[in-house]
């Protein structure tokens, strides 16, 4: 009991006789001291006493989906300040294959009585995967927002890039370049976002549904895909993510080819140093600092108990031509 008073006094800046008075529920501390002592507690893994758990705690988890791909440490990073600016801690949760599963994760922070949960890139966008740790979520009325598309039937409000829109953008720049046979590298079929960014590819003139692949989001899988577009005489593939599209340009490459002077390459997401490969990535960006504060926002609300209805906010996405993308050749 002294080292907990120890370690929370210390990770909130008090003295142990006040985190002694909070603990036992006694008057003479300020409400937002209480709530201080109450967050370290649950951010150090400690129990609260029985008397204080009927209090939610001012943390929301954060379940992201892994932290290689550059996009989501950004989007934390924009998450956990807006929260911070609320006055609230975020819990960062990743998953790991073998390991830690997202029901596992929700099991923890029912738990440990979070505020809410903001869910990146999860199982609810891929329409094979299961679900029934969203319905507990549900059925505990724990407020919680998606970022980006998701199956129809959870009911969480959602904070969105356009897909669509995306996939429009990079297949009319390549058009404009002179491009005609042009491929995709997707997520897996399930995928909510590459269904979408598919349909657009789908709606579009000339295009032809067998130069479309479905892969792993990984270099790996980028490689693999864009090995047997090469094959198949394409001039310009579009991928689903900035990671698919540095496993294309090097299958181009171990294929004798250039990007772009023979095969351009168009990204997505915008993640950190795209700006510094060779070449630097065209890609489509997702406005994640405006999609983050937004996600906050409606969280609050719902923490609030305002009505918050269970729709999708649509933001734009922004195309961004650097040097992985040419004229086709004549």
């Amino acid at each position: 009991m002294t080292r907990r008073l120890a370690e929370v006094a210390k990770k909130v800046g008090v003295s142990e006789a006040t985190v002694s008075r909070v603990l036992n529920g006694k008057p003479g501390v300020s409400e937002a001291t209480r709530e201080a002592v109450l967050t370290a507690l649950d951010v150090l893994g400690y129990e609260r006493p029985t008397q204080l758990r009927g209090d939610r705690a001012r943390l929301v988890g954060l379940v992201l989906p892994e932290l290689q791909n550059p996009i989501f440490p950004a989007f934390a990073e924009v998450v956990g300040g807006a929260l911070a600016q609320q006055g609230f801690t975020s819990l960062l949760c990743t998953r790991t294959v073998g390991g830690v599963s997202e029901a596992d994760y929700v099991d923890l922070l029912l738990q440990q009585q979070v505020s809410g949960v903001v869910f990146a890139g999860g199982f609810y966008s891929q329409a094979d995967a299961p679900h029934g740790h969203y319905e507990l979520i549900q059925e505990r009325k724990l407020p919680t927002v998606l970022v980006n598309a998701a199956v129809d039937h959870l009911g969480f409000p959602q904070v969105s890039s356009d897909d669509h829109v995306a996939a429009e953008m990079a297949i009319g720049h390549l058009r404009t370049l002179g491009h005609r046979r042009i491929g995709m590298v997707l997520g897996p079929r399930d995928h909510i976002p590459s269904r979408r960014k598919l349909d657009a590819f789908l709606a579009s003139d000339e295009a032809d549904p067998k130069l479309v692949e479905h892969t792993m989001f990984s270099l790996e899988g980028g490689h693999a895909a864009a090995t047997r577009l090469v094959a198949a005489g394409v001039t310009g593939i579009v991928c689903a993510s900035d990671i698919l599209a540095l496993g294309v340009i090097r299958a181009v490459r171990r294929a004798g080819l250039d990007v772009p002077g023979d095969v351009s390459v168009i990204g997505y997401d915008d993640s950190a140093m795209m700006n510094c490969t060779d070449p630097p990535l065209t890609t489509v960006r997702q406005p994640i600092d405006a999609m983050g504060r937004a996600a906050v926002e409606m969280l609050m609300a719902l923490i609030e108990r305002a009505a918050v209805a269970a729709d999708e906010l649509l933001f734009e996405p922004e195309l961004v031509v650097r040097a992985s993308t040419a004229r086709a050749r004549g």
